[in-house]
């Protein structure tokens, strides 16, 4: 009967904890399409500037949705996810009566532990800063400032973390791709390679057959293999199934648009860096800018804002790609039926960390020229010059080094299996005329 109440117990932890991590993904969701929001909205306004259906798309509406983003990020960041952990981890204070309320209890217990902490931490190095910190007036106004400042440093964390992982999605994209759309077959015979799979699939059947089940090592080793080979099995049906336009024309198609949409990027990147060493205004905070509706933030008007907006969600999906192939977060990366909870806290926790930090970097690298609003745009390493500058000059570093280790990889595994196989053949003649010689003056010899 108790381990049944217990496990009813950990069954409403989960949810509770599943429902705060699914908001916290809504929340990054709405992060993510912020930006892209506001762009589209200050054209719209733009071209219908008299329309009576769209007067309720306003400044106003955009700068209250900026705020909002920010306040429900921190919600998240500060709140919601570290109770979601500890009430995951509670179990009820030692001499209380288990149950629900006893770990809630201990979960916020916890979480003012962690605000008394947080707060101390920022108090101690704003007096260690400024000698008059240490007061009770400066007290009550870190307490107004302080979530601000800890967003501005965890944007800033963000912000590094999307310098290291968007330059590795944009490589990695490319792979990506390949394993979900069909290869064209090009001097391929598919009908001999499933033969030549088929055999093998049975070959390890039959091992498997014939193996005793007490060599369990033998036995999870040979089952693994069976795996791989049917999932090669499964992607040369795959493509054999495939219509020649998709194998021939979907997959160049895609390809050259990723590489357009890279490149895009790139260039963006370092006319950013122009702009930043010869226009003060270029930095995401020295610019005033117009406000929403009077004037086009793109020199191309409506096609150049969509192009912003593209660029956005593919620099976005890239650094979720690069994120989890990063060798640091490979086993971060959730997999169906095999992914605790505590795990997906942290993914979602990642994700809130990656989204917010996504339009400060899209202003950053001069993706778009939209100026950020509301605490978005008060964080104070965004009018550094010199952060700035190396951030630009970094990314766009990266990405070329990544994409040029990308495709050349293939070339240089190419050229070092050629001049393999050249090195043997030149020395394949000679063991083959050195052995019957040899074995003949041997003998002689003996």
């Amino acid at each position: 009967m108790a381990a049944d109440e217990q496990e009813d117990e950990d069954a409403i932890v989960n949810r509770i904890s599943l429902f705060l991590s699914t908001f916290t993904l809504a929340v990054s969701a709405g992060a993510v399409l912020l930006l892209p929001f506001s762009i589209i909205s200050n054209e719209i306004l733009l071209s219908f500037p008299q329309n009576y259906y769209i007067q309720w798309l306003n400044g106003s509406l955009i700068h209250g949705l900026w705020n909002l983003a920010s306040l429900f990020s921190n919600l998240c960041l500060f709140v919601l996810m570290p109770f979601a952990f500890f009430f995951l981890e509670s179990e009820g204070f030692a001499g209380l009566k288990k149950g629900i309320r006893a770990r809630i209890l201990e979960t916020l217990v916890m979480l003012i532990l962690l605000a008394l902490l947080i707060l101390g931490i920022v108090w101690v190095a704003s007096a260690l800063i400024d000698n008059d910190a240490a007061s009770m007036e400066s007290l009550y106004d870190l307490w107004e400032f302080y979530l601000p400042y800890l967003y501005s440093c965890i944007s800033l964390m963000g912000c590094l973390l999307l310098l290291l992982c968007t330059p590795v999605g944009l490589s990695r994209m490319f792979a990506v791709m390949g394993q979900l759309l069909v290869k064209p077959t090009i001097l391929e015979d598919l009908d001999e390679q499933m033969y030549i799979i088929t055999l093998e699939e049975e070959a390890i059947q039959r091992r498997l057959n014939g193996i005793s089940s007490t060599v369990e090592y033998q036995t999870a080793e040979l089952e693994r293999e069976l795996e791989k080979v049917k999932s090669k099995k499964t992607n040369l049906e795959r493509r054999k199934k495939a219509s020649a336009w998709e194998r021939n024309l979907v997959y160049p198609a895609v390809m050259i648009l990723l590489l357009i949409e890279t490149s895009i990027s790139v260039l963006l990147v370092a006319l950013n860096i122009l702009y930043l060493l010869v226009d003060e205004t270029a930095m995401p905070k020295g610019s005033g800018g117009p406000g929403i509706g009077n004037a086009s933030l793109s020199t191309f008007g409506f096609v150049g804002a969509a192009l912003e907006i593209i660029l956005i969600f593919y620099l976005m999906v890239s650094s979720v790609v690069g994120f989890y192939s990063l060798r640091f977060f490979e086993n971060f990366t959730p997999r169906k039926d095999d992914t605790t909870m505590t795990k997906i806290i942290g993914n979602c926790v990642s994700i809130l960390v990656l989204s917010s930090a996504l339009p400060v970097m899209s202003r950053t690298l001069g993706i778009t020229r939209f100026d950020l609003l509301g605490d978005f745009g008060r964080f104070n390493w965004l009018g550094n010059f010199y952060i700035v500058l190396s951030y630009n000059l970094l990314f766009a570093i990266v990405t070329t080094l990544c994409l040029v280790r990308k495709f050349t990889s293939a070339v240089r595994e190419e050229l070092l299996k050629a001049l393999g196989t050249c090195a043997f053949k030149e020395c394949e003649p000679q063991f083959v005329s050195c052995s019957l010689p040899c074995t003949e003056r041997c003998g002689s010899e003996g």
